[in-house]
């Protein structure tokens, strides 16, 4: 695979030192993140001067959180992408195709000889591979795997040793899609989490991973140690075991992730995606991410396959008010090309 290194969202300053303005007057939705963000609790000030040690009640709320057996915290699921190939020999990688770009940059810079392919294909690849990535639901296009064929997909890349590894950070508000539960009982099942993106707190650095014993170990020795600093333990404890907070916040999101795509569909733009995200293919894609970066609106773009935009949503009134005139003096302007 030849691919450029991914760009990513949450770029602001680029955007910034491009069109001008202060950070506090941009509307930054490019991150796709949970717009109101857990808030986080006072940190007991011992935490910032000892090293980090494991937290039993740490790892037993993200294990009970996410249905896990066992979990290996990691700084960012970042962290893991990158490590995960150099537990390998080269081989060959299918990777879905657009989703995060990352996934394959990784393994490619590691020798493997990685290949995209359509999410309508990923099922004729099962099997036929070393290692078969998917993200679920995916970023960018918001496509959701159902968990029975994700589940069959890794019975049959454990059938010749191979490796399933679904990237579920934006899985929390779709419950039902995770297979994290099956990680540590299906071998070559590795399933990526991330608190990031559904609780709003991408600052912590802090992502899970569930797979077989074996791999974690790997895993481990590879990160090494120390990789979770004590303070971020002890937020995501509190995020972690905070039910009703949870409950509310999916609420909230699944009514702005409609209101979203409302807004887009009245202006005639694509709205797949998630509850956190929505957006699609589009043609002007470039077009409208410069016109919005006029309005101090930054969004994200992807160049391939086809251009394509995604924006997260808007924080309170204002910010949705900005982004519908935005975005209807684009469609206006458009209209007059």
């Amino acid at each position: 695979m030849n691919a450029l290194k991914p760009v990513h969202g949450g770029n602001l300053h680029a955007a910034i030192a491009t069109y001008g303005g202060e950070p506090a007057g941009w509307i930054d939705l490019s991150a796709a993140l949970n717009p109101q963000p857990y808030p986080v609790p006072a940190i007991p000030p011992a935490l910032w001067h000892t090293l980090p040690q494991p937290d039993a009640a740490f790892i037993a709320a993200a294990c009970a959180y996410y249905g896990a057996a066992k979990l290996l915290p990691v700084a960012g699921s970042q962290a893991a992408i990158q490590a995960l190939p150099r537990l390998r020999p080269p081989g060959r990688v299918a990777v879905a195709h657009p989703s995060y770009g990352e996934h394959g940059w990784r393994w490619a810079r590691h020798g493997h000889a990685v290949s995209r392919h359509a999410h309508t294909d990923i099922d004729a690849q099962a099997g036929h591979v070393d290692v078969l990535i998917l993200c679920n639901p995916d970023n960018p296009s918001g496509r959701a795997y159902p968990a029975a064929s994700v589940l069959r997909w890794a019975e049959q890349q454990a059938a010749r040793g191979g490796w399933l590894l679904v990237d579920e950070a934006f899985a929390d508000v779709c419950p039902a899609l995770s297979v994290t539960a099956h990680a540590g009982y299906l071998p070559g099942l590795i399933v990526l989490r991330s608190p990031g993106k559904f609780f709003g707190l991408a600052g912590l650095r802090l992502g899970f991973v569930a797979a077989e014993a074996a791999i974690l170990q790997q895993l481990d020795e590879e990160l090494g140690p120390w990789t979770i600093p004590g303070a971020v333990q002890h937020i995501a404890t509190a995020a972690l075991r905070d039910g009703a907070w949870q409950q509310q916040a999916r609420a909230d999101l699944a009514a702005r992730r409609a209101r979203l795509a409302a807004l887009l569909a009245a202006n005639a733009l694509p709205h797949a995606g998630c509850d956190l995200f929505a957006g699609g293919e589009y043609a002007p894609a470039a077009a409208l991410q410069q016109h919005l970066a006029t309005q101090h609106i930054w969004c994200r773009l992807f160049s391939e396959p086809a251009p394509r935009f995604r924006l997260g949503l808007p924080a309170d009134e204002t910010h949705w008010q900005r982004l519908a005139a935005a975005l209807a003096s684009f469609r206006d302007k458009d209209c007059t090309t």
